[in-house]
């Protein structure tokens, strides 16, 4: 069975009131759709409350789910919508937390990042690693919204080009260009450290 197929049973038992089956669902998904909205928001205190929102509103909406895309494609779309209302409302009415002065610790994916790259390696190389995975961290960090969700979704969700085009409702050739914008942003900020030639990219 795929994971669609999966997700589809799961889906039809919550449609008949299964509560369990979309506790299943919210463990399956959690930690990915909370990667997304961190990506987003940047402030790790208003993950949580996002994610929490995110799953509330799938939830109300499953009796119209029709299956026409994945539900994770789906679900991350309902996901980025609640993460830029979220943003909106933040801007009427500033609030800015410990966190989110503090600077976020270092995310999974930097730490996974540094892990794959120190990997049995020298001292020198471990540092190189942690110097590099923060480089990328911070680049990502410094893209614009439209940029760092869809390489976020890309190279960290793994989504196709055509499920980032669904969840961006944008064609497929705009997703294309921001990602490659993106990457050509983030080869910049690597470049002194990996001295690569004008063109490469990560």
């Amino acid at each position: 069975m795929t994971d669609a197929d999966a997700d589809a049973l799961l889906i039809e038992r919550i449609k008949r009131g299964d509560m369990r089956a979309f506790e299943m669902l919210v463990v399956k998904y959690q930690r990915r759709i909370e990667r997304l909205i961190a990506r987003m928001v940047r402030d790790s205190d208003l993950v949580p409350d996002i994610a929490q929102e995110t799953f509330i509103r799938a939830y109300r909406a499953i009796p119209q789910f029709r299956g026409d895309s994945a539900f994770y494609t789906w679900l991350y779309r309902i996901a980025v919508n609640t993460a830029k209302k979220a943003l909106v409302e933040l801007k009427r009415d500033p609030l800015v937390t410990e966190s989110a002065l503090a600077g976020r610790d270092s995310d999974d994916e930097t730490s996974r990042v540094e892990n794959e790259l120190s990997d049995g390696a020298t001292p020198d190389a471990m540092l190189a690693s942690k110097e590099i995975a923060a480089t990328v961290n911070a680049a990502i960090e410094a893209l614009s919204d439209d940029l760092r969700q869809a390489i976020t979704l890309r190279e960290i969700e793994g989504l196709s080009y055509e499920e980032i085009a669904e969840v961006m409702k944008c064609p497929i050739g705009t997703v294309r260009s921001r990602i490659f914008r993106a990457r050509e942003a983030i080869a910049e900020r690597l470049r002194p450290l990996l001295d690569t030639r004008e063109g490469e990219r990560w």
